[in-house]
């Protein structure tokens, strides 16, 4: 299991909008070698990275339910987020991009690889978005994908907040640290920090010394161009932007199976909002809809592993059959 950081440069890569511009991504493999097993594709959320098995390590392993010594398990930066800790390549020109781009930057990266089949796309937030972008535009390339947490749109709600950290953003003194407090505020939800904190106090309130620590902590390995980039991006997640916000056409031409997984609390990515997709997608597509039980609001996926384990080994297990080797031509 190799996990060392590859990096591609796109030149003159055109954008949705027209402009093109140079990109540069890197990408970590872990596990089986390229092309001797099936291929998982884990896309991160908005503040992650691919370095999936430190992350999210009760998932991603040796043993583990998305199995580094079965599986290939392939995840790509998203442009500009920083982790390369290259400053020349961030992202500045933040406002011309569209997830959709980034679903194209990705299908690039996996065509240098030779990859035109991916078994299971697994994603959480803004990467199970992603995923939603990458199969309507790649009808071929996914034979399941599982959005956790996720939506194929950004509803109003997404979008407010997403406006309000882009003021955050761009006018506050303490821009990284603001933003992130008011984001962990809806990640969570009343009840979570009620069972975490119940108005403890040391120096202060805990919560406040907690919310404090996020904004410091993310300052310390984020970068405001990042952080602008992503935000924009998760504004602008609409798969079906293309075929008048209407999924049913947009995801038509795919074969793909499509496992939701929603959180009963999140307050970011409602699970009524999957509860409709399912609804809609039901009698045309292989769907199917499983809900993490927590308290813990939008930030679930990443702390009730147990249920999500569960969850991944039942979908995962059904690609066991199918799960052969397919190479490019």
């Amino acid at each position: 299991m190799s996990g060392s950081l590859n990096h591609i440069e796109l030149p003159d890569f055109k954008l949705s909008i027209g402009k093109a511009q140079t990109v540069h991504v890197n990408y970590q493999i872990f596990g089986c070698q390229l092309h001797t097993a099936p291929i998982i594709l884990i896309n991160h959320a908005l503040t992650g990275n691919s370095s999936v098995i430190d992350w999210w390590s009760e998932i991603v392993g040796s043993g583990k339910v998305v199995d580094t010594s079965r599986y290939t398990v392939i995840s790509i930066n998203i442009p500009g987020n920083g982790f390369d800790e290259e400053v020349e390549h961030l992202i500045y020109n933040y406002q011309d991009w569209r997830l959709n781009d980034v679903a194209c930057i990705f299908y690039q990266v996996l065509s240098e690889l030779r990859v035109c089949y991916i078994h299971a796309g697994i994603g959480g937030s803004i990467g199970g978005c992603l995923l939603w972008e990458m199969a309507v535009s790649y009808p071929e390339l996914f034979g399941t994908i599982i959005p956790i947490a996720a939506d194929w749109k950004a509803t109003d709600w997404v979008i407010a907040n997403c406006h309000i950290q882009e003021r955050l953003l761009s006018n506050s003194t303490h821009p990284i640290e603001d933003a992130r407090q008011h984001a962990m505020t809806f990640y969570r939800t009343p009840q979570s920090l009620r069972y975490k904190f119940n108005r403890e106090i040391t120096t202060d309130f805990k919560v406040r010394l907690w919310l404090n620590y996020h904004g410091k902590s993310l300052k310390e390995r984020f970068t405001l161009p990042a952080y602008k980039l992503l935000n924009q991006l998760l504004a602008t997640t609409n798969a079906a932007t293309n075929n008048d916000d209407n999924i049913s056409k947009a995801i038509a031409n795919s074969e793909v199976k499509i496992r939701l997984i929603a959180i009963n609390s999140d307050g970011l990515f409602t699970a009524l909002e999957d509860r409709e997709t399912f609804d809609l997608l039901n009698n045309y597509r292989d769907i199917e809809y499983q809900e993490i039980d927590s308290i813990h609001g939008h930030d679930a996926f990443l702390i009730e592993h147990i249920q999500v384990e569960e969850i991944l080994k039942k979908y995962l297990k059904e690609i066991e059959p199918i799960a052969l080797v397919k190479k490019c031509a």
